[in-house]
């Protein structure tokens, strides 16, 4: 039987069980504080985890109020993370560093806005160099075409998981964002796709090519009606128990195909999500347009695609770079290969002596 999604038994409870001014508690207080003012699950989840293994270090070392953590201590936890290494024995990157000092700095700067704390030891905090590392692996065209033919489109989740493929591959939507979908955010008039809350609570909307779109309306018209349990329910992609498919499962599903596929490349969703980004760059266009597609906030969260669309690049490096092969050269060197050739002919033509010593020198 598949696991379900279930929800994550709470965190324990770290440091002086019943003292409201305890770090584990000031944590609580900001935790809800955070839900709120509308930040998402997923956000307040990640700081809850991150702020929960601080609050820990600090109980080992015998810290149990916000007033006890300094600059100082900041520094030693900082340096904590640098020689911390994973169960493979490898170290934080500069980028998961920042990821778990970033919810303790913005923590502290709202215990000082509430008047919690005096003063916070986090305000000058230098934070580690986080690389900008590009995406390990992206599809060409002919590889995503071959993950997409994958699917066996003559049953019920075959049709339901070849129209995933064709959203993502053409959309780039985040996983959460393509488990999200509604049937009424496709506007096939249109040639739209209106994702609603993504990253950042912020809803947009993007084209869907005509391809995609004929899959969905396949799915819509022959599996989606049999998956459906008659509940109202209009989430686009539902399980077999008619329910809608969770972010885990479509990743598990999408790592499969690719398995499948007999391509060695790493990651899921995001895989296309790369890969619809790096061709429509490459294809000409305009980095503005692939941001407003793939929803990035910062321009620069997008221009890290500019550097794997290297076609375009690679093309004017051959154009303009001097130390490439001349026409003059080429010509040279084409003309020596039949001066070569015809020597031999004419050897074999003199006579069977003269043929013979050359075969024997060879």
């Amino acid at each position: 039987m598949k696991k379900r999604n279930l929800p994550r038994a709470p965190l324990p409870v770290i440091g002086p069980v019943d003292d409201a001014r305890s770090l584990y508690h000031q944590m609580r207080a900001y935790l809800e504080w955070l839900r709120t003012h509308h930040y998402s699950a997923a956000t307040v989840t990640g700081r809850e985890h991150n702020l929960h293994a601080f609050i820990a270090w600090c109980d080992e070392r015998g810290l149990s109020w916000p007033q006890e953590v300094t600059r100082p201590v900041l520094e030693r936890y900082q340096r904590h993370l640098f020689l911390y290494r994973k169960a493979d024995g490898e170290p934080l990157s500069g980028r998961s560093q920042c990821a778990r000092l970033t919810p303790v700095r913005a923590w502290f700067r709202w215990l000082v806005k509430q008047h919690r704390i005096l003063s916070n030891p986090a305000a000058d905090l230098e934070m580690p160099r986080a690389q900008r590392r590009l995406p390990r692996h992206i599809l060409s065209a002919a590889e995503a075409e071959q993950i997409l033919n994958v699917p066996r489109v003559d049953t019920l989740l075959g049709l339901r998981d070849r129209a995933m493929l064709e959203t993502l591959y053409s959309t780039g939507v985040r996983r959460a964002e393509l488990v999200s979908l509604e049937v009424g955010d496709i506007d096939p008039e249109r040639g739209t796709l209106m994702v609603r809350q993504g990253k950042g609570k912020r809803d947009r909307l993007i084209p869907i090519g005509e391809r995609a779109l004929a899959w969905i309306g396949k799915y819509l018209d022959e599996a989606r009606p049999q998956l459906e349990l008659g509940d109202g329910r209009r989430t686009l992609f539902l399980t077999l128990h008619g329910e809608a498919l969770g972010q885990a499962q479509a990743g598990e599903l999408v790592r499969g195909y690719i398995d499948a596929s007999g391509l060695h490349k790493s990651g899921a969703c995001h895989l296309f999500r790369h890969t619809m980004a790096t061709l429509m760059l490459e294809n000409g266009a305009d980095v503005r347009f692939v941001q407003a597609m793939l929803g990035h906030a910062d321009l620069k969260s997008t221009q890290i695609y500019t550097h794997v669309a290297i076609r375009a690049l690679k093309e004017i490096h051959t154009a303009t770079h001097p130390a490439r092969l001349e026409r003059r050269e080429q010509d040279s060197i084409d003309a020596a290969k039949p001066v070569r050739v015809l020597h031999r002919v004419d050897a074999k033509a003199v006579g069977g002596d003269m043929a013979a010593d050359e075969d024997g020198q060879q």
